[in-house]
């Protein structure tokens, strides 16, 4: 679907449910993590880049202090919300996720007064790719440029993770809004999550014969659950063993001391030795695809995998196969993406290679038993913007 009748299918059933044209359509991307996993409540370094997927939202201003919401992939019709009664924990549907951003844009001291609002979204659920995310930074851009609030995008994801954080209940990092939106065609985002320092650097794929697949095992992940904070408390507990403000303060020189430090701690050590070796991939990351040494980012794609494998403990046996499958079959390097328990894989290979690959994860896949995948191509795309 291009950006075009996107903007126009949306902006017309926008006028079906509401009686007026709406006042602009935004769209905002899903995301997919490079390297950088668990990284980002680190105060580490992470480096998504933009999915072509995209939440896409028509918005109107309202000035009576009610908030209406209407998605085209949820059943059910609009939900009308009253601005003062939004409730941190208060909404365990859909609508948390754009009522949160209202509401944290309102608590910054932004003089929103209400909307209606009509979203529809290509970004996969429980996959891993940020549809959440998607769906925060396409409200908090239509209503930043709508009530000229004038945030630049990092200051939106910032309220965007606030939203999730706070409103909706899930102890996300900042990686996945601001990938949304601050990604720029053709480059994957180098992000210092602790000063949300930003350089885009060019990660032009079919130039170089190469593609980038997302495997999208169909195992749903719930962020909120209790895995991903056990890991994040973990991480905590080992920075404050270690006496520094956060994993990223450990120097990868100096890991192996670090972790001797650690004691008998065995599940911390485990939690600091991905961290910081992660943090390390990055920069590696960052080196080869500025010197113009794409295909050997793949080796290091796939010791990140190792890591959250059997470090980190948060793959799964289908996003292991996806990975060994892969590998078995020739990609450049493989690894699992996003939160863990489920969701997506990534896999660099040569353009040729693509078919005969996809293949082979799939008759993998059916020999396990496993409910098939969805296979897709990763282009890096544009953060979010205007449509119309």
């Amino acid at each position: 679907m291009g950006p075009v009748v996107g903007a126009q299918q949306v902006a017309e059933r926008f006028a079906e449910l509401y009686g007026a044209e709406p006042e602009g359509v935004w769209a905002a991307p899903g995301r997919v993590n490079l390297i950088g996993e668990h990284t980002d409540y680190n105060d580490g370094f992470v480096m998504p880049f933009a999915l072509p997927h995209r939440a896409i939202a028509a918005v109107s201003r309202r000035t009576d202090g009610v908030l209406r919401l209407h998605s085209a992939d949820v059943e059910g019709g609009v939900k009308e919300l009253r601005l003062d009664d939004l409730a941190p924990q208060g909404d365990d549907e859909w609508t948390a996720y754009p009522a949160g951003v209202v509401w944290a844009l309102r608590e910054a001291g932004h003089g929103v007064t209400g909307a209606d609002v009509h979203l529809s979204s290509t970004v996969p659920t429980g996959a891993g790719l940020s549809s959440s995310a998607a769906l925060e930074v396409v409200i908090a851009l239509a209503l930043n440029d709508l009530y000229e609030l004038g945030l630049p995008g990092w200051k939106l994801a910032r309220l965007c993770q606030r939203a999730e954080n706070v409103y909706v209940g899930a102890p996300t990092g900042i990686m996945d809004q601001t990938a949304s939106a601050c990604c720029e065609q053709g480059h994957a985002l180098f992000l210092d999550t602790r000063d949300l320092s930003q350089r885009q650097i060019p990660f032009d794929l079919a130039a170089e014969g190469l593609r980038l697949l997302v495997v999208d095992t169909r195992v749903k992940h719930a962020h909120s659950g209790g895995e991903y904070g056990k890991r994040r408390a973990g991480c905590e507990k080992g920075a404050a063993l270690l006496g520094v403000d956060a994993l990223r303060d450990v120097p990868y020189a100096e890991l192996d001391a670090a972790l001797a430090r650690l004691g008998d701690e065995e599940e911390v050590v485990r939690l600091v030795r991905h961290v910081v070796t992660e943090d390390h991939r990055v920069e590696r990351v960052v080196d080869l695809l500025r010197a113009g040494e794409t295909r050997a980012i793949g080796p290091v794609l796939t010791e990140g995998h190792a890591s959250l494998r059997d470090d980190f403990r948060i793959s799964c046996p289908e996003l292991d196969l996806v990975v060994d499958t892969a590998l078995a079959g020739g990609a450049l390097g493989a690894r699992m993406t996003g939160g863990g328990f489920g969701g997506s894989a990534i896999v660099l290979a040569e353009a040729a290679e693509v078919d005969t690959l996809t293949k082979a994860v799939e008759e993998a896949f059916a020999v396990a038993g496993f409910t098939a995948p969805r296979v897709f191509e990763a282009v890096p795309s544009p953060g979010a913007g205007r449509l119309v």
